[in-house]
């Protein structure tokens, strides 16, 4: 057969279950790749190499839909005994280790995954570039120049570089949808309580979720039938669709109306290449028979969402800067922290309850705005994904004389993507186009609450109209 690591993940389960290559054979492959392309893109930071081979071996996988599949975790995701960093020099000194699997990662082990390592992030999840002192930058495998997004970079450029098929990221402001974007990724972000976080809290003003990139959409949405579900406690649990993601997904959704936003909240100007990028996408779907509008949701000025992030993303950082402590025995301090995230945590002193429940409220009455264009009779809404092409790496870190002015800076790139976090709608990135320099370029699509079937439905359209899948770095 074909390589194996050239499949998606539900094409490497296929040939798992057909016996066309073992589950053993599978993970010594991704296991070959990893080691021939990691030390240039610094994507794998722990490795669980030997772990993952014994048990691709055993009885004990599971014979799940993605049984012998090989896997990256983030390195924020809570798995029993496994290195926790979190991108975290304090962490990493102190070999910290998770107590426990959160659901996610339960829920992945029960599907027949094989979980070979954890892939690099920037400290504390707070920075669009993964770039941590830590453990060193993450290179994108299109141009190693370039960064691979953040802070899910280390997974996406593991995906993009066909180390895994599928890596595990998590998304509290973008940070599913901006690696993929500029690592020519798929990346969803669910609805609100699609996929529980239990039994953590849920973080960044309830913005936060977990999921995964993936290189095309039925492995997004087969993933998602793996992961979707509540579990007892979970604060916005949502019901389970009548029918599987994963037999819908590539159903025609009939006649859409898509409204079309390149301009970004705050009137920053957005990058030529990334506009006309949006416009294409606008004339294939509409191609396609779908509506294209020109009737954006009235949404605040940038800066007024950015005040209000400001706010949740300094007490966020604190509260997890707490928690690690208590899981070392030991205060973290700012003086071990980088500037950025020092800046933050000093200023969480200053949001008082007041200043975090108003901005919450705020929150509430941007949704029911929101809530009610949609019900106007707009299913989708159509923008970039970034507002400009990749960076170089170096461009988005803060310097230390001013690290709260840089890191409000690096929200200019992205402003199309944190408000959806915070307003709880699923949207997902496509890699539809390329800029000049041949780097991709994403676009997102976002939809109604719980309507990913829509989201999936319309991406399967356009990835079987303007295939990407072997559009290889």
């Amino acid at each position: 057969m074909a390589d194996a690591l050239d499949l998606d993940g539900v094409g490497q389960a296929d040939a798992v279950r057909s016996g066309a290559i073992s589950p053993r054979e599978l993970v010594d492959e991704s296991i070959a790749r990893i080691e021939a392309l990691n030390p240039e893109l610094n994507a794998v930071i722990h490795d669980h190499f030997e772990r993952a081979r014994a048990l691709a071996l055993s009885q004990d996988l599971p014979p799940g839909p993605f049984h012998g599949v090989p896997i990256l975790l983030k390195d924020s995701a809570m798995a029993a005994g496994d290195p926790l960093c979190l991108g975290m020099r304090a962490l990493r000194d102190a070999d910290c280790r998770a107590p426990i699997d959160i659901e996610f990662v339960a829920r992945l082990r029960r599907a027949g995954f094989v979980l070979l390592g954890r892939t690099n992030t920037p400290e504390l999840l707070n920075q669009a570039t993964t770039e941590p002192t830590a453990f060193g930058p993450t290179s994108n495998p299109w141009d190693t120049s370039r960064i691979a997004g953040g802070s899910s970079g280390g997974s996406a450029a593991a995906v993009a570089a066909g180390m895994v098929a599928i890596a595990h990221a998590n998304d509290g402001g973008g940070s599913i949808r901006i690696p993929a974007s500029a690592c020519g990724l798929v990346g969803l972000k669910p609805t609100r309580g699609r996929v529980s976080a239990a039994p953590l809290p849920e973080a960044f003003g309830a913005g936060a979720c977990e999921f995964v990139v993936t290189r095309t959409v039925r492995d997004c949405a087969a993933l998602l039938d793996v992961m979707a579900g509540p579990m007892p406690g979970d604060p916005h649990p949502l019901s389970l669709p009548g029918e599987e993601f994963a037999a819908t997904f590539d159903r025609p959704p009939g006649p859409l109306r898509i409204a079309v936003m390149t301009q970004s909240p705050g009137d920053l100007d957005t990058h030529p290449a990334v506009e006309a990028a949006v416009e294409a996408t606008a004339a294939a779907l509409e191609s396609l028979g779908h509506t294209i509008v020109d009737e954006p949701p009235r949404l605040p000025r940038f800066d007024r969402m950015l005040a209000r992030l400001i706010d949740q993303w300094s007490v966020g950082t604190a509260s997890l800067v707490k928690n690690m402590s208590a899981l070392i025995g030991r205060e973290i301090t700012p003086g071990e922290l980088e500037p950025t995230n020092a800046a933050l945590v000093e200023r969480a002193g200053q949001v008082t309850a007041t200043d975090y429940v108003a901005a919450s409220g705020w929150w509430a009455s941007v949704a029911r705005s929101v809530g009610e264009w949609w019900a106007e009779g707009h299913d989708l809404l159509l923008t970039p994904t970034v507002r400009a092409p990749t960076p170089r790496l170096g461009e988005l870190l803060p310097s230390s004389s001013d690290p709260m002015s840089a890191w409000t800076e690096q929200w200019q790139w992205i402003p199309f993507t944190p408000l959806w976090n915070n307003l709880g709608n699923p949207a997902v990135s496509l890699p539809l186009h390329q800029d000049d320099d041949g780097l991709p370029i994403g676009v997102q699509l976002v939809a109604p609450h719980g309507r990913e079937d829509q989201l999936l439905q319309i991406a399967a359209q356009l990835e079987q109209a303007h295939p990407w899948q072997h559009r290889h770095r």
